[in-house]
């Protein structure tokens, strides 16, 4: 439903007031809105709001609420207890019992109905659907030159699977969660908002049923763990990486990224118009890409590219929307990205990824020959210190890049815009026919 009728028919007492009571102001607000509210509450608020009404007991217990108070006030020192409010409880009061709080303890409501909250339970608890899993259009190659990758997909900007190119990685065999517990042991990874240890992060998502789960997503882990960056190597299609000329000035550049089956991407474009690379270690995810010209149904960026509002969750998404993009005459490029498997992001393409199974993964974005202007481009917009992303230094990014370019590769810039003006030229080049033939009457002429 839309309205919360509830909250005014079990919170106001029968007896009429000259006044209003705030709490029939409520009735006006959707579920949502009300959440919001509930969202500027501290721990105590919610509990004593809790007990005003049954409405107010199944609002204040709305996991999410608890999440966010988890992660605000104990940031990654938690010990997640199944679920966010027992883990706050657990943390900020040790001597409560806490092992059969439940949702709503002992109490049982019965007739409270809520679209949005079901929705919210539905999202965290639907499993991808065998329809979602069986489109598989991308193109697939094994053992190719990187004279062919340049040829076929990187210039073209197309997206590509590549097979059998990390078959020489260590972390191919090694990483399972065992080890990558013992080799991290106290160090902190960054996880949405927060920074937690491994072992503690896997007790959550081991746990965790909730419609956006934490997605562990850290661009420092080599430094933080020399040998997980010894145990893996670019693959030889990604080796021209020109943001490298900045050394440590260059934006952050790579990932592990680590979650459970459910956690994952909404749509989005890789940052600083950089191309990209994702390796599947362990585990499997679901990729769904669209060009750059096409913009994913349910997905509204802002005019200037600075902020993109995905309203739903990943699971909404394809409860909502998938089905639309069958009949679409411009599809999605879609596929499932396997352990051993390495998928090409081109640049500006839109994408979205769901972790099929708890799964271990490298990306990393880069700059390559063919694709430089696009980025200077989009470094030197006028609303670059919005847009830049990854580096402090937003506004000088631009000028850094290109003179450190200038400097290791003297004429490079100007190269390659010439050709980039030869092809424009080319484009524009009416063919034989055009050139013979009048549009407006159809009649034949010579132009020469």
């Amino acid at each position: 439903m839309e309205c919360n009728h509830w909250v005014i028919s079990s919170a106001i007492p029968a007896q009429s007031t000259r006044e209003t009571p705030v709490w029939v102001s409520l009735q006006l607000l959707s579920d949502e809105l009300v959440l919001d509210v509930l969202g500027f509450l501290d721990a105590t608020h919610l509990g004593v709001l809790a007990t005003v009404s049954k409405s107010f007991c199944v609002f204040t217990n709305h996991e999410p609420l608890w999440r966010n108070l988890v992660l605000d006030n104990l940031k990654g020192e938690f010990l997640f207890n199944g679920l966010w409010k027992s883990t706050y409880i657990a943390a900020c009061y040790p001597s409560f019992d806490v092992e059969n709080i439940g949702v709503f303890g002992r109490l049982r409501i019965r007739d409270f109905y809520s679209d949005y909250l079901f929705q919210s339970w539905l999202c965290a608890n639907l499993e991808m659907k065998p329809e979602w899993l069986e489109r598989d259009n991308i193109i697939r190659k094994k053992g190719i030159s990187v004279e062919e990758f340049v040829l076929n997909f990187e210039e073209p900007n197309k997206p590509v699977l590549l097979e059998g190119c990390l078959d020489s990685w260590v972390a191919l065999e090694k990483w399972d969660r065992d080890y990558l517990v013992n080799v991290s042991g106290n160090v902190r990874f960054s996880v949405g908002p927060v920074e937690m240890r491994l072992e503690d992060y896997f007790r959550y998502s081991d746990q965790v049923k909730e419609e956006r789960p934490l997605y562990l997503f850290d661009p420092k882990f080599a430094q933080k763990v020399p040998i997980l960056g010894s145990e893996f190597e670019v693959p030889v299609y990604f080796r021209e990486d020109l943001f490298s000329v900045l050394g440590n000035e260059r934006p952050d550049y790579r990932w592990v990224i680590i979650g459970p089956a459910g956690s994952g991407s909404s749509f989005h474009i890789d940052p600083n118009s950089t191309s990209a690379w994702n390796a599947v270690i362990k585990g499997s995810k679901k990729w769904v890409l669209f060009p750059p010209d096409v913009v994913p149904p349910g997905v509204h960026p802002s005019p200037d590219g600075a902020e993109v509002a995905c309203p739903v969750s990943i699971i909404e998404w394809f409860m909502n929307f998938y089905g639309a993009t069958k009949n679409w005459k411009k599809r999605p490029i879609e596929c499932i990205c396997k352990a051993g498997e390495v998928i090409f992001v081109p640049n500006g393409w839109w994408h979205l990824v769901i972790n099929l199974e708890e799964s271990i993964a490298i990306t990393q974005n880069y700059v390559s020959m063919r694709n430089l202007l696009n980025v200077l481009d989009f470094l030197k917009r006028p609303n670059a210190s919005t847009l830049v992303s990854g580096t402090r230094d937003r506004v000088n990014l631009h000028d850094k890049f290109k003179n450190a370019i200038e400097t290791s590769f003297p004429g490079t810039i100007d190269q390659l815009m010439q050709k980039a003006e030869e092809k424009k030229a080319q484009e524009k080049k009416p063919s034989f026919w055009d050139s013979v033939t009048d549009s407006k009457v159809g009649a034949f002429k010579f132009s020469f």
